[in-house]
C-alpha cells in the first residue's frame, strides 16, 4: 500500500499527542494515512505494552489510518544503529509516502530526538540505490519522500509552519483520550507521571489555541521542516 503520510512516533501517544489533528484532516479529505511506532512504550510508569497496544489501535480508528505498525525497537535502549536505520528504510520503501513526519528534533524525553534523528536518516538513506532491503523475499525500490516534517513535542520550538485543526479538534482529543493509562483520570490509582495530571492535558489545548492564534483560527498544530518549502503563488499562504 502506498500512503500519502507517513507518521513516525518514538513511544505510541506521541502522534496523538502532537500532530493527530493534520492527520486526521488529511484522512477525512481521502489522503492515505499512517504510523509506525518505533517502540511499545514498555518503560512507562503507567500501564503496559499491552494496554498501549489495545489505546494505539482506538486512536488508530479515530485517526482512520490506512496502517499502523510497531517496529519494537525498544523504549528508552534504541540506538541510531545501522541495523535500526535499516529498519527504517524498510518501513519508508514499503508505504513510499511522499510525506514524513517524525519526532521532535530535540526534547525534554531522550528518545524523541534520537528518533527524530534515526527517521531522517532513514529517509535519505530510502534513496539510495546501493542501500539493499528486502520485504517479503523482494528486493525493494529505493523510495525518498519529497518532504521531512517534526511535530513539536514537550519543548516548545518556535514552527515554520502550522495546520489549522479546528475543524477536526475534537477528534483529535478524542485520539489523545484513548490512552487512558497514560492521562488525566481522576479515578486511576496509578503513579503520577509529568503526563497524568489535568494540568498537563489542559496545556495540550493551550498550545493549540495558541498555536492556533498565530494563523488566525481557533486550533493549530505546529511543525518545522529539514528545507525550507515552496509555494507557486503568495496567495496560497493562509
Amino acid at each position: 500500500m502506498k500512503l500519502d503520510i507517513l507518521a513516525f512516533a518514538a513511544h505510541p501517544d506521541d502522534v496523538e499527542l502532537c500532530c493527530a489533528g493534520t492527520l486526521i484532516k488529511h484522512s477525512n479529505a481521502g489522503y492515505k494515512v499512517g504510523i509506525i511506532d518505533l517502540t511499545q512504550g514498555e518503560l512507562g510508569t503507567r500501564g503496559t505494552a499491552e494496554i498501549r497496544a489495545l489505546e494505539s489501535s482506538k486512536a488508530s480508528k479515530i485517526m482512520n489510518l490506512s496502517v499502523r505498525e510497531n517496529l519494537n525497537l525498544g523504549d528508552g535502549f534504541f540506538s541510531l544503529s545501522n541495523e535500526n536505520k535499516m529498519k527504517i528504510v524498510e518501513m519508508i520503501r514499503k508505504y513510499k509516502p511522499e510525506t514524513v513526519i517524525a519526532n521532535a528534533i530535540y526534547d525534554r524525553h531522550p528518545d524523541h530526538g534520537r528518533a527524530s534523528e534515526l527517521v531522517s536518516d532513514g529517509c535519505f538513506l530510502a534513496g539510495l540505490v546501493k542501500v539493499v532491503t528486502r520485504h517479503n523475499g523482494e528486493v525493494q525500490e529505493a523510495w525518498r519522500p519529497k518532504v521531512v516534517y517534526h511535530y513539536i513535542q514537550d519543548r516548545f520550538i518556535q514552527p515554520d509552519f502550522i495546520v489549522d485543526i479546528s475543524t477536526v479538534y475534537s477528534e483529535r482529543v478524542e485520539a489523545i483520550k484513548s490512552y487512558s493509562s497514560q492521562f488525566y483520570d481522576p479515578e486511576s490509582n496509578e503513579p503520577e507521571t509529568a503526563i497524568s495530571s489535568k494540568q498537563f492535558f489542559d496545556s495540550l489545548q493551550a498550545r493549540a489555541l495558541e498555536l492556533g492564534r498565530i494563523i488566525g483560527c481557533e486550533y493549530g498544530e505546529g511543525f518545522t521542516v529539514e528545507r525550507i518549502p515552496g509555494i507557486n503563488m503568495l496567495s496560497d499562504i493562509k
